[in-house]
C-alpha cells in the first residue's frame, strides 16, 4: 500500500521564539524565502504524498491561508506581467495536492496530535513530519523512508546518532542492525538520561507509521511530561509489529531552537542559486 497521507502536527505555541511567534505560527517563520511548513510539505509531496493533514490549534489560520488560493495576489501579479512571481505563488499548492485541517483542542502531546488525524488517515500507512526539523537530503529524506517502507512494509523511523549528553532531548532506539543504515528496533525510550539511554540513535522528526499505532496511542497512559507521547505508542506497536530505524542520508536543522534556525538560514542561503554567491562574499567581509 502506498504512503499517500501525511500528518503535520502544528498546534504548538512556539514559545521559544517569542515575541516573533506572538501573533504568527512558528511554522510560518521563513528560512531564506519559504516558511518552515512549506519545506516539510514539499518534502512530503516529493515522496508521493498527496493528502496533507494539518493538526492545528488556535491562531494557526496563517497556515491555512498560505496553502489556499490568493485570488487578489494572483490577479495583481498577472496584470503586472510578473509571471515568474505568479509561478512561485501557484507552486505553493500543486493542483493534485489536498490540504485538510483538524483542530487539536488541547495540547496533550505529540501522540495526541497524531491521534487527532486518525479518522482522516483511516486504515492506511501514513507519514508524520515535524516542521521544526528542516531536513535536507538527496533524494529528500521522506522519499528515502518511503522507499524503505516499500521494501519492508513496516513502520520506519528516521534516526541520527546524537551526542550522549543529548539523549534526554530525543526518543532513543536500540535494536539489531539489518545493514549499515537500517536497524530492527527492539526498544524505544522517550528522552532518557544519558546513563539510561539504550543507544545514541535519536529519532528525528520524520516517521512512516502503520495504522496500528493509533490503537496503541489511544490505550496508553500519559508519559514523560504528563503528555501522550508518540514514542510510547511506537513502543506498544513494537509488541505487535516490526519497526525499523533508518539512518537517513542528509542533514537536519533543529529549527525549534534559535541556534538551529539561524544555522538553517545561513547554510540554505549559501546554497541558494541566486543569493548564494553574493551572500558568501558578504560573509567574507565580516570579522568573525
Amino acid at each position: 500500500m502506498l504512503v499517500q497521507k501525511a500528518i503535520f502536527p502544528v498546534a504548538g505555541l512556539g514559545t521559544r521564539f517569542l515575541p516573533a511567534t506572538k501573533a504568527q505560527p512558528k511554522e510560518m517563520l521563513p528560512v531564506v524565502d519559504k516558511p518552515l511548513i512549506q519545506y516539510a510539505v514539499e518534502e512530503a509531496y516529493a515522496a508521493g504524498v498527496r493528502e496533507m493533514i494539518f493538526v492545528t490549534g488556535r491562531h494557526k489560520r496563517p497556515i491555512e491561508d498560505h496553502f489556499d488560493m490568493t485570488f487578489e495576489l494572483e490577479v495583481a501579479l498577472e496584470q503586472a506581467g510578473k509571471q515568474e512571481l505568479l509561478d512561485i505563488v501557484r507552486t505553493v499548492k500543486p493542483r493534485d495536492m489536498e490540504c485538510i485541517y483538524v483542530r487539536q483542542s488541547q495540547a496533550l502531546g505529540l501522540g495526541h496530535a497524531v491521534l487527532c488525524g486518525q479518522r482522516l488517515v483511516g486504515n492506511e500507512p501514513f507519514a508524520v513530519l515535524l516542521a521544526d526539523d528542516l531536513m535536507v537530503g538527496e533524494p529528500p529524506v521522506l522519499k528515502q523512508m518511503v522507499d524503505q517502507f516499500n521494501d519492508w512494509h513496516a513502520s520506519i523511523l528516521a534516526v541520527q546518532e546524537v551526542p550522549a549528553e543529548h539523549t534526554k532531548r530525543y526518543g532513543i532506539v536500540a535494536g539489531t542492525p539489518v545493514n549499515d543504515r537500517l536497524t530492527d528496533v527492539s526498544r524505544i525510550v522517550e528522552k532518557p538520561a544519558p546513563a539510561d539511554a539504550p543507544s545514541r540513535l535519536g529519532v528525528a522528526g520524520r516517521y512512516i507509521l502503520t495504522p496500528g499505532v493509533f490503537r496503541e496511542i489511544a490505550n496508553q497512559p500519559r508519559g514523560v511530561g504528563g503528555e501522550i507521547q508518540l514514542t510510547d505508542g511506537i513502543a506498544g506497536l513494537l509488541r505487535r509489529e516490526k519497526v525499523f530505524a533508518y539512518a537517513y542520508q542528509g542533514k537536519r536543522y533543529d529549527c525549534g531552537s534559535k541556534e538551529g534556525f539561524l544555522q538553517a538560514n545561513v547554510e540554505l542561503a549559501l546554497q541558494h542559486a541566486d543569493l548564494g554567491p553574493g551572500f558568501r562574499d558578504y560573509l567574507k567581509t565580516l570579522e568573525l
